[in-house]
């Protein structure tokens, strides 16, 4: 709720990173793991922001930040085939009106 992101280890209670304030106070409405690439997270925000985080460039900040300014973002997933390396990732938005909009990621975000 206060947009701070922590990483765990399965068997830990404490976290392996910690990330305070990522979105500048936002809560994080939907959080997702590339399916394509494993360093690759994607986080969005209740401003309908989508933050995308890539461990092995920089595990400080997020390396993009997207507005989406047309509507309200409820919520996100992704898709793709990770048993393919063809690095095909798409982020699936579904908007407060109801529509559903489909936008490819760069392939630096999703090639193996």
């Amino acid at each position: 709720s206060d947009g701070s992101i922590r990483l765990h280890k399965m068997t830990s209670e404490y976290p392996l990173m910690q990330w305070n304030d990522s979105t500048k106070g936002q809560p994080i409405i939907a959080l997702q793991w590339a399916l394509t690439r494993p360093a690759v997270f994607f986080a969005l925000d209740a401003s309908s922001n989508i933050y995308i985080w890539d461990l092995l460039e920089n595990d400080l900040l997020p390396v993009a930040k997207q507005t989406v300014p047309s509507e309200k973002v409820v919520t996100m997933t992704l898709l793709g085939e990770p048993e393919k390396a063809n690095g095909l990732l798409g982020i699936v938005l579904a908007m407060d009106s109801g529509q559903i909009d489909i936008q490819y990621v760069k392939k630096k975000w999703a090639l193996p």
